[in-house]
């Protein structure tokens, strides 16, 4: 039996609190990296890596997916219930709206759900008054998540006390020395270190020379655990510990947005509303910060490139639009600049849209397209917008470059062009061909999203993240007692 308007109407009003409950959550599902410090990533690899490996270096062994699965299994309900009434120390080098610590604080919020008493830490802490630090302290907080300085007795006693440490980021190794000073050596053991970052900078033994001592080092991608392994032994002349290699996955509260058809079609007509886009124009849109390395730039050239190619060819499509999502004039003033000139030189400004940067990305995803992952030099870490996209069933167009291979099948959920110039032109004739080519657009979508409900959800994410904890902990009580 049909709905009655009025109960439509009703039904529609209802779901509002719950989407601005979810759109406006701090969740790393709904956050894309405002801040650019995970600008350049790793070198390419096989878009088919298997999921979950766990490389040791003097071993030599190889933990498969399905032996990682069945693991998880074996740990039901939840696969970190075994982390209840652990202690775990989680030492973020900066408490921002950054890529790394908010994936730590997602960490901490699975641990809290288990029963694990959690503490935190910030190394770098701004000493004014911050309301970014301010909400997420308490979002932490609110969650019974302990937080404290970084410096001090307490510190001390508590990384002595833990069954875990977890070290986010390739910067927060400078906190060893700097505040455990003569208990270093007790201490690592039962580090885990999480690694994001792949900027040459930091490849300094100020930051990893403890590296080769600790459990376990924990990476995003296939492609950046093999340059951190390249370029530790080459550049530093240090070995890498055993090294996990851990997929993210997209939150349930990003998977209930992306899957409630009505919540969808209302966020799509409010967003190309506020856009001045009509529902049947196309839109390509760049969801990361603004900076060079996320390839905004270039991206703009193709775009318009992709323009000039439909209107030489006299083709039947509709009207094309580009979004770029993470603008900040503050923070990008001189390379904003060039963008919007480039956009204005090339009179292209009625079909270029920018957007302030923005918590709330799941409303850009519900009324986009396709989605441009556009990352140049080493590519991205992994990509987490990419692997959201492809839960609101958008193809994605990548450089073929980073963990973006190791998320998008080439020609099946998504298509890849060249990082740099020689990548423009290529990523113009795949805008005309998804364009063009409605039916390919759906289909390449609606594999995507099969792909996310096969490896990148979050219990996904917890199943590895728990086989890697389990093994730390393991080699953590087996040095105690030794």
């Amino acid at each position: 039996m049909g709905k009655s308007p009025g109960a439509w109407t009703g039904m529609r009003k209802k779901r509002w609190p719950l989407m601005i409950l979810l759109l406006f959550s701090l969740s790393t599902a709904t956050v894309f990296f405002i801040r650019s410090a995970f600008d350049s990533c790793s070198i390419s690899s096989s878009s088919e890596a298997s999921i979950g490996r766990h490389f040791s270096e003097e071993k030599g062994t190889e933990i498969t997916d399905t032996e990682v699965s069945k693991t998880a299994q074996s740990l039901k309900p939840n696969p970190l219930d075994f982390m209840k009434s652990k202690l775990v120390l989680l030492v973020s080098h900066e408490l921002s709206l950054s890529g790394g610590p908010l994936l730590l604080m997602e960490l901490a919020f699975l641990l809290r759900g288990v029963g694990a008493e959690v503490v935190w830490i910030t190394n770098q802490k701004l000493t004014e008054s911050d309301e970014v630090i301010y909400s997420l302290e308490h979002k932490m907080l609110n969650r019974g998540v302990e937080v404290f300085s970084a410096k001090g007795q307490k510190a001390i006693d508590t990384a002595l006390k833990a069954d875990l440490v977890v070290l986010n980021t390739a910067v927060a190794g400078k906190w060893l020395d700097a505040v455990l000073k003569e208990n270093v050596p007790h201490v690592l053991p039962k580090v885990l270190w999480w690694i994001h970052e792949m900027r040459g900078h930091y490849f300094t033994l100020e930051y990893v020379k403890h590296l080769p001592f600790v459990a376990g080092a924990m990476i995003d991608s296939h492609t950046t655990a093999e340059y951190w392994k390249t370029r530790t032994q080459e550049r530093l002349g240090i070995k890498m510990p055993d090294t996990y290699v851990v997929h993210l996955g997209n939150s349930k509260e990003l998977m209930e947005v992306a899957e409630d058809h009505v919540a969808k079609r209302v966020l799509r007509e409010h967003v190309q509303e506020s856009l001045g886009v009509r529902n049947e124009d196309l839109l390509f849109a760049l969801i990361n910060s603004v900076s060079r390395g996320k390839g905004q730039d270039l991206f703009l050239h193709a775009f318009h490139e992709s323009l000039q190619l439909i209107q030489e060819k006299k083709l039947q499509v509709p009207s094309l639009h580009a979004v770029i999502v993470g603008s900040d004039m503050n923070a990008q003033m001189k390379f904003e600049t060039e963008l919007r000139n480039f956009v204005l030189e090339k009179k292209i400004h009625d079909r270029v849209h920018f957007v302030n940067k923005t918590l709330a990305v799941a409303p850009y995803l519900a009324s986009i397209d396709v989605l441009v992952q556009n990352s140049q030099a080493h590519g991205e870490c992994f990509g987490r917008i990419t692997i959201e996209a492809m839960a609101f069933q958008l193809p994605v167009l990548g450089t073929a470059a980073g963990g973006t291979m190791e998320i998008v099948v080439n020609g099946t959920t998504g298509l890849l062009h060249p990082v740099g110039k020689e990548g423009v032109t290529p990523l113009a004739n795949n805008i005309v061909k998804l364009a063009t080519h409605v039916e390919k657009r759906l289909t390449m979508g609606k594999k995507g999203y099969e792909r996310v409900k096969e490896r990148f959800l979050e219990h996904h994410m917890s199943e590895r993240i728990a086989f890697v904890l389990k093994e730390v902990l393991r080699k953590a009580n087996s040095h105690s007692h030794a």
